[in-house]
C-alpha cells in the first residue's frame, strides 16, 4: 500500500533550497575569515563535516526518511556542537567580534527542520537554543535587539514556518475528508438505487399484502413496514457515520422509531464518535430485535437517550413477557450468543457497560452506557 503523501513536502523542498544557500554563504564566510582563525586547518576539517552533514540532511528530508523527531534532534545537536566548536579554532578576540564560524544563517537550518516537523513551539524552542549557543560562545547575551536581532529572527522563523506546516497538514486532512465524502456519497447513491429497486419495494409489497390478508400475517406486515421505513431512512440519511468525525446519536436512534418502538431524545444533538455511535446503534438494534422476537406480539419498546456529559446512556424498556431466570445462561450454553456478544460484548469493547433488568411478566430493561471521548463535543 502506498504511503500517505506528506502535505509538508513543499516546505521540506524549500528548506533544502535554503540549506544550499546557507552552505554557500558559510563557504564564502570561511574563505574570508579562515586566515584569521587560530587553527585554520582544523576549521576546514570541521567545514567538511558541515558540508557532509548538510548533504545527509538534504537527502534525508527530500527522500522522507529523515522526517522524524529523532533525525531533527540529531540535526539540532550537530548544529549546536559546530557552533560551540568555534571556541576551539578561534581566539577570544575573534569570537567577540564575529559570529560563529558555521554562521548563524547555516545554524537556522535546525530551526527550520524543527518547525516543519514538530510545529511552531518546537521551532521557536530550537531558535532559542541556537541563540543560546551563540551567547554561550561569546560569554554574554546582548539584550540590544536593534544591534543583535538573532533572537527575534530565530523566533520569527520558527513561528512562521511552523504555522505554515500546520496549515498545510490541516488543509490536507480536510481535502482527504472531502474526497472520502464524495466517494461515500457516490457509493450511497448507487446502493440507494439498488435497494430501492429491490428490497424496499419487496418489503412494501409484503407490508401491503399482509395487511390485506389480515390474521396471522398482520404481525409480518408490521415488521415488513418497519424495515421498509428503516431502509428508506438509511439510504436518505447523512454521511457522517461513513466519513468519520462526530455524529448525533440521538438522530441516529430516532430512525429506530416505528409502530411498536417509541424513541425519546434530548432537544440538543448528542454527539459521539461515528464508530462508537455505529456500535451503539447496532447494540440497540439487537435489543429491539430481541423485543420483536421474544417479548410477545403486543409488546412495545421505549428508547430513551440521555446525555450525561462524560457519558451517553441509552435505556431500552419493553412491556413484554420478560426473561425467565436462567434463560440467558441456557441460551449461551446452546450457542445463542446474541446477548453475550452483540450487546454486552459490543458495549464492553467500547469501554462501556450493558446492564439488564428483567423478570417474568415484567418486561425487560437494558441500560447501555458508553464513555464520551475528549473530542466529542
Amino acid at each position: 500500500m502506498a504511503s500517505e503523501p506528506d502535505p509538508a513536502a513543499p516546505l521540506w523542498r524549500a528548506a533544502q533550497g535554503f540549506r544550499l544557500l546557507s552552505c554557500l554563504y558559510a563557504l564564502g564566510f570561511q574563505l574570508a575569515v579562515n586566515d584569521d582563525l587560530r587553527h585554520p586547518t582544523v576549521t576546514w576539517a570541521l567545514f567538511g563535516v558541515l558540508i557532509a552533514w548538510s548533504l545527509a540532511c538534504a537527502v534525508a528530508y527530500l527522500k522522507g526518511f529523515g522526517r522524524r523527531k529523532a533525525w531533527v534532534l540529531a540535526e539540532v545537536l550537530v548544529v549546536i556542537l559546530l557552533v560551540l566548536s568555534t571556541d576551539l579554532v578561534a581566539s577570544p578576540a575573534w569570537i567577540a567580534g564575529n559570529q560563529s564560524w558555521p554562521t548563524t544563517l547555516w545554524a537556522t537550518n535546525a530551526t527550520l527542520s524543527a518547525a516543519i516537523q514538530l510545529g511552531p513551539p518546537a521551532g521557536m524552542g530550537v531558535g532559542l537554543l541556537v541563540t543560546a549557543a551563540g551567547a554561550v560562545l561569546k560569554g554574554y547575551f546582548d539584550p540590544n535587539l536593534g544591534r543583535q536581532a538573532t533572537l527575534v529572527i530565530e523566533l520569527a522563523v520558527g513561528l512562521a514556518v511552523g504555522m505554515a506546516a500546520q496549515t498545510a497538514r490541516r488543509a490536507h486532512a480536510e481535502l482527504q475528508r472531502a474526497i472520502r465524502l464524495a466517494a461515500a456519497t457516490a457509493e450511497r447513491e448507487r446502493l440507494s438505487r439498488q435497494v430501492h429497486d429491490g428490497a424496499i419495494q419487496v418489503l412494501a409489497l409484503v407490508a401491503r399484502k399482509g395487511r390485506e390478508i389480515g390474521g396471522e400475517t398482520t404481525e409480518l406486515a408490521q415488521l415488513a413496514g418497519e424495515q421498509e421505513r428503516a431502509l428508506r431512512r438509511l439510504v436518505s440519511s447523512g454521511l457522517d457515520e461513513a466519513t468519520g468525525g462526530s455524529v448525533d446519536v440521538g438522530e441516529m436512534l430516532r430512525g429506530r422509531a416505528g409502530d411498536r418502538v417509541a424513541v425519546s431524545v434530548p432537544p440538543d444533538p448528542v454527539l459521539l464518535d461515528a464508530a462508537v455511535a455505529g456500535e451503539l446503534d447496532a447494540a440497540v438494534a439487537n435489543v429491539l430485535g430481541n423485543t420483536v422476537a421474544h417479548a410477545g406480539p403486543q409488546a412495545r419498546a421505549f428508547v430513551l437517550v440521555e446525555d450525561l456529559g462524560e457519558q451517553v446512556v441509552v435505556s431500552i424498556r419493553d412491556d413484554g413477557v420478560g426473561i425467565a431466570d436462567g434463560r440467558l445462561a441456557q441460551a449461551a450454553a446452546e450457542g445463542h450468543m446474541g446477548v453475550t456478544k452483540s450487546i454486552v460484548g459490543r458495549l464492553e469493547s467500547l469501554g462501556g457497560t450493558a446492564e439488564l433488568t428483567t423478570s417474568p411478566g415484567a418486561g425487560t430493561e437494558w441500560e447501555l452506557t458508553v464513555p464520551r471521548a475528549a473530542g466529542d463535543v
